[in-house]
């Protein structure tokens, strides 16, 4: 029962984060969409920047935007910021429901540092304020001044996080964090910089004086940064079905290559919907192409050929290591407190079990090292080592 409601709970809080998450990053693609796509028309309002005619659903729509306060400001003036709030919100709860609750499976791994469940979760909050807090005070610095070296100093800051988690973490709790530590400054950017300068532009308008130049300024800077770092977070949210992202050695270097793949897609559409042209909007895919290729080269294990030097174990001897350190999650019956059935269907209680799942086995305990969850079962690496010799010389007798 207990187990049922866990699993309730946690799947109405991802739908829900889903639902929210879907919601904030459609406005704001839709909007930064609009921006590019505003055109002067000769002759109109002077007070207009910009308009853009749109057909959806079977209408017209007819948009303007204005730089100063139109003649009577609406009553109903719509603000896009609840979208943004309960995204985080609903974000930290599941990071809290999966990797603070469950934090013995999913967030610690003794092996990469003993930590005891209250310890890991202080240094999740401590890290995820302090990234919002460095991040804050790289933009507002000279460095912010300057768009490329900004965006350096924010690449540097969002790869150098993830190796500090992938210090004291799991590899699947490394990624996450990383992604929450993103998502995390793109909120507080809503609440603590968008939304606050707007009310101060809204009310200079509303009487009569001219608004602060910084503000829109600073708005429109940090919801660039979100545009550009959206498709990164996406992936994070999804990486712990992939564990050849978090499973790897030097799993910051490919979260820096996804920070760097999800940036140059949004430059290509943010750029094409400006109206960029020739060599503007080319380059982007082929770049994008070689960086996914070098990434399936870096992800990839280098395995060789089996040695005449190495011994494989016999069957038996696979089979007792799996009953040993698996079969705790995957059997028939788990006797994991977490689990009431084996994860994904998969049960390894008979050797004809591990001879299905073969691939599976390989790929996540022997060379991403992402299963047990945490290690609780303290499988060893010669273990490990010698299960993957088995699997590869084709599961022999």
């Amino acid at each position: 029962m207990e187990a049922v409601a866990y699993d309730w709970v946690s799947l109405l809080l991802r739908w829900t984060h889903l639902i929210v998450g879907i919601a904030w990053i459609g406005s704001s693609f839709f909007f930064v969409w609009l921006d590019l796509s505003l055109r002067k028309r000769e002759g109109g309002d002077p007070g207009v920047q910009g308009e853009a005619w749109l057909v959806h659903g079977g209408g017209f729509y007819f948009t303007e935007k204005y730089m100063n306060a139109p003649d009577r400001m609406p009553a109903d003036l719509h603000w896009f910021k609840y979208e943004a709030y309960f995204t985080w919100i609903t974000g930290f709860l599941l990071l809290g429901v999966i990797y603070y609750w469950g934090a013995e499976s999913f967030l610690i791994d003794p092996d990469v540092m003993e930590l005891s469940q209250w310890q890991a979760i202080g240094i999740s909050m401590a890290l995820l304020a302090a990234g919002w807090v460095a991040y804050d005070l790289i933009c507002r610095s000279p460095i912010g001044q300057n768009t490329a070296l900004l965006a350096i100093a924010v690449f540097v800051l969002t790869v150098g996080s993830a190796w500090v988690f992938q210090q004291l973490f799991s590899g699947r709790g490394a990624y996450v964090h990383a992604g929450a530590a993103i998502g995390t400054m793109m909120a507080a950017n809503v609440f603590f910089i968008i939304i606050p300068n707007q009310k101060k532009t809204v009310a200079a308008l509303m009487a009569g004086n001219a608004p602060d130049a910084i503000w829109g300024k600073q708005a429109k800077q940090r919801s660039t940064h979100n545009n550009y770092l959206t498709l990164p977070v996406l992936l994070m949210m999804v990486s712990s079905h992939y564990p050849m992202t978090y499973g790897h050695d030097q799993a910051w270097i490919i979260f820096g290559g996804i920070v760097i793949l999800g940036g140059v897609i949004r430059d290509f559409f943010n750029t094409h919907n400006a109206g960029g042209h020739g060599m503007a909007i080319y380059w982007q895919w082929p770049f994008a192409t070689l960086l996914v290729l070098g990434l399936i080269w870096f992800s990839s294990p280098v395995t060789g050929p089996i040695g005449e030097d190495e011994e494989v174990i016999s069957s038996t001897d696979a089979l007792a290591i799996v009953q040993t350190r698996c079969i705790t999650c995957h059997s028939a019956k788990p006797s994991h407190a977490d689990f009431e059935k084996a994860p994904g269907g998969m049960k390894f209680d008979t050797l004809a079990d591990i001879r299905t799942h073969s691939a599976k086995i390989l790929a996540q305990a022997v060379l991403s090292k992402s299963m047990p969850l945490g290690n609780e079962t303290k499988m060893t690496l010669d273990e490990r080592k010698n299960l993957g010799l088995w699997i590869r010389s084709g599961v022999p007798d």
